[in-house]
């Protein structure tokens, strides 16, 4: 749980850069690789990480530019990409105003209640839980892996 804005907002640079280099990894051909047939593509990782970034920001009560639960994913990886770098710098300016009072608030999420600073937690777990997954389907796919937490095969 975050209890200082500024704790949220140093991983989240990381965490979020990580993520973006994984995006912009992915060609518009490749968009559709998934680990079986009718599961998680490489495509719907990335909207996914979108979409869910949005939803988590409104139960923190941030203001996310995100697309609405029923918007379509885009048809390329541009589109997503550039939604990404909104949310992503939306999250560092809104989080970086957050007081440690703030961050204890309860807000609602999943059903019930949580710490603001808690819920901030679960975005980058989330998202590194995915993130993970696509590295994997990269690989699948014969793409090149990029750093996100360290040295890749492709950098040695």
């Amino acid at each position: 749980m975050y209890r200082i804005a500024e704790d949220f907002v140093q991983e989240w640079a990381n965490a979020s850069k990580g993520a973006l280099k994984v995006m912009q990894a992915i060609p518009n051909d490749k968009m559709e690789v998934a680990i079986v047939e009718g599961h998680n593509s490489l495509g719907w990782l990335s909207w996914h990480l979108v979409k869910v970034a949005g939803a988590f920001g409104h139960f923190a009560g941030l203001q996310i530019p995100a697309p609405g639960p029923d918007m379509d994913q885009p048809e390329t990886m541009a589109e997503i990409v550039e939604m990404y770098e909104e949310v992503r710098e939306a999250y560092k300016k809104e989080v970086a105003s957050l007081t440690e009072e703030q961050l204890l608030e309860e807000v609602p999420a999943f059903g019930g209640t949580m710490k603001r600073g808690a819920l901030l937690r679960v975005v980058i777990t989330h998202q590194t839980h995915h993130v993970g997954q696509m590295t994997v389907l990269l690989r699948q796919a014969g793409l090149n892996v990029p750093p996100v937490m360290g040295p890749t095969k492709e950098m040695q």
